[in-house]
Order: C-alpha cells, then sequence, then structure tokens
C-alpha cells in the first residue's frame, strides 16, 4: 500500500501532468491560426523542395558551380510573380470590358426583366431604377458600409496572412537542412535513419500532390475552353484560366468557374447559359468523382476513398481550407501510419 506522502506527491503530480496539458491545449487552440499559417508554409516549402534541389544543382555532375539555394528560391517566387502577372494581363482587360458592356446594358435588361414579370402579373406595374433605390431599406446603407468594411479587413488580412506564408516558407526552404539535423537529435539514434526516410517520402509525397494540382488544372483548363469555345462563349479562355485557377480550390473553385461562365454566357443568351451550366455540371461531377480521386490515387499514393474521407473531414473540420489541406495531410499521415505498421511487423517477425 501507499504511504500518505506518496499518494499525495502522486495527487499532485497527476493534478499537474492535467493542468499542464489542459493550459497547453488552450494555448494551441488560442494560436490555431498562427499554426496554421505555419503548417501551410511547411507544406509548400515540402512541395517546392524538389524543385528548389533541381535549380540550385543545375550541374552537379558536369561540375559546374553550385546555385545558391536562396537564389533557387528566389527563381521560383519569380516565376511564380511573372505568371501571375502575366493571367492578370490577359484576364483584367476582358473582365473590365465585360464589366463596361454589361452596365451600360443594365438599363436595358433591367426593364426587360420588368416587362417579364409584369406580363406574368408577378408585378403590378414597371418601376425606374431611382424609385427602387428610394424603396430600399433604411438600413441597407449603413449594412452594406459594414460590409465593405469587413471585406477591406478581410482582404487585407488575407494579404498579410499570404505575405507571411511567402517569408515563412522562405525561411524554411532555406534553413530545411539545419532545421531536421537539429530536431534528429530528440530522436533515438537507433531510429535516425527511420525517421529520414519517412521524411523523405513525406516531402515526396507532397511535391506530387503539388504536381497533381498542377495537372488537375491543366486538364479543367483545356476542358473549359474547348467546351465553352465550341459553345462560342465571348472570352472562354479567361474563364479556361479561371477554372484552371480554381481547380486548386476543393468543393469552391469549380463552383466559382461554373458560375462566371454561366455569368459571361448570359449576356449572350439565356438558352446559352443554360446549356454552359449543364456542361459544368456534368465537368463537375466528372472532376470530383474520377479525376480527383483517380489522379491523386495516381500521383501521390493515397486511395480514392481515403481522398473523400480526407475532403469531408478537412471540410468539416476547417472548412475551405481544412479541405485544401486535406490530401497532402493524408499523404503525411500515411507514411507514418506505414511506418509504424512496418515497424511493428519487424518485431513481430524478431519474437517469432
Amino acid at each position: 500500500m501507499l504511504s500518505d506522502r506518496d499518494y499525495a506527491r502522486r495527487m499532485i503530480q497527476t493534478v499537474l501532468t492535467v493542468a499542464g496539458t489542459a493550459i497547453l491545449m488552450a494555448l494551441l487552440w488560442a494560436a490555431r491560426e498562427a499554426l496554421m499559417l505555419i503548417y501551410v508554409s511547411a507544406l509548400i516549402a515540402m512541395g517546392f523542395a524538389p524543385l528548389v534541389k533541381l535549380i540550385e544543382r543545375p550541374g552537379a555532375q558536369g561540375g559546374r558551380r553550385r546555385v545558391p539555394r536562396w537564389l533557387a528560391i528566389l527563381v521560383i517566387y519569380a516565376a511564380m510573380v511573372a505568371v501571375l502577372v502575366l493571367i492578370g494581363l490577359m484576364v483584367i482587360p476582358p473582365l473590365v470590358s465585360q464589366a463596361e458592356s454589361l452596365w451600360a446594358r443594365m438599363p436595358a435588361e433591367f426593364n426587360r426583366i420588368q416587362t417579364f414579370l409584369v406580363s406574368h402579373k408577378l408585378m403590378t406595374h414597371p418601376v425606374t431604377l431611382e424609385e427602387a433605390v428610394q424603396n430600399a431599406p433604411s438600413g441597407a446603407g449603413g449594412n452594406a458600409v459594414g460590409t465593405v468594411l469587413v471585406a477591406i479587413s478581410s482582404l487585407i488580412g488575407g494579404i498579410f496572412g499570404l505575405i507571411t506564408i511567402l517569408i515563412l516558407t522562405f525561411y524554411l526552404l532555406v534553413e530545411a537542412n539545419a532545421m531536421f539535423e537539429y530536431l534528429v537529435r530528440f530522436v533515438p539514434a537507433g531510429r535516425r535513419g527511420d525517421v529520414g526516410v519517412a521524411a523523405r517520402q513525406a516531402v515526396s509525397k507532397v511535391s506530387a500532390w503539388l504536381r497533381a494540382q498542377f495537372v488537375l488544372a491543366g486538364v479543367m483548363g483545356v476542358f473549359t475552353a474547348v467546351g465553352l469555345g465550341l459553345m462560342g462563349v465571348p472570352y472562354f479562355y479567361v474563364i479556361a484560366l479561371v477554372a484552371a485557377i480554381g481547380e486548386t480550390i476543393p468543393i469552391v473553385g469549380p463552383v466559382i468557374g461554373g458560375v462566371t461562365a454561366v455569368a459571361v454566357a448570359i449576356t449572350v443568351s439565356p438558352k446559352l447559359a443554360l446549356m454552359v451550366g449543364l456542361y459544368f455540371l456534368v465537368l463537375h461531377q466528372l472532376e470530383a468523382n474520377i479525376l480527383v480521386p483517380k489522379i491523386m490515387e495516381r500521383r501521390v499514393g493515397v486511395s480514392p476513398v481515403a481522398v473523400l474521407i480526407a475532403l469531408l473531414v478537412g471540410g468539416a473540420v476547417w472548412g475551405l481550407v481544412g479541405a485544401i489541406l486535406a490530401i497532402p495531410t493524408a499523404a503525411i499521415l500515411s507514411v507514418f501510419i506505414e511506418e509504424i505498421a512496418s515497424d511493428r511487423e519487424i518485431r513481430v517477425q524478431r519474437v517469432k
């Protein structure tokens, strides 16, 4: 039996352990936004690590001078900025032109819709735009101002978050080897080799996931451009770019591409808008149920069932961000699960 002193000591240790765990969990929860930025930066760094290594040593076999790691990273950043600028030059002018055209046609479209509603007895008499503004709820102005302020605040926060991710990713790529060597010191010497293998496999899978995202974006962009081009939708190449970029965002991204296509098509005719909507509905079903699971299985090595489950769980836990990060997270977990399973099999065989 335990003495009173030993019992009291164990009770104090238990209470302190529970309290320390609770405080740690509370701190992690309070810092969840910062931890998410760190995790996103780590995933991006893992995804670009093989490309950085490729640029870093372009002529290692020929004895040419090694490219500094920081310069290799800056080359990738410069390429990304160049692509974004090129996309902006291709997308913004047609969007401005389309917006000007819609603005010029707005009074006529407004009157045409009112005529339809009056003819079907859904309205008693036509109203002008001035009357519609005057009859708007009195609190709409204040709500609109508040909505604009919230949107501006969210935009500023998103910009700062993006800058933070870019800077943190840069330093993670620069200091990757030093950080790994430091962290692996806390692993038992006999397990460091296994940890190194698992880390390389995780980096390989995340990089494969990033390449798969580009493949999916390219496939959706091509299908969108071909389909809308054959249907005669104006600025179909701009919509294809929007659909390709949106493909990197699970669930919401394809919807953004479809809504953009329908919005442009409706300026031509309601019939064309209906055809475009049906086309994107079929394309989205093929993408969600066939393309994403199969490409992720082939490139990343995650089964279609695991992909769908990861998307559902990630979206439920952290919304859109969780859905985006679900597949690379599942790929990383699969590496460690396989490592643990193989280690257990080795131990069982040794016992036998």
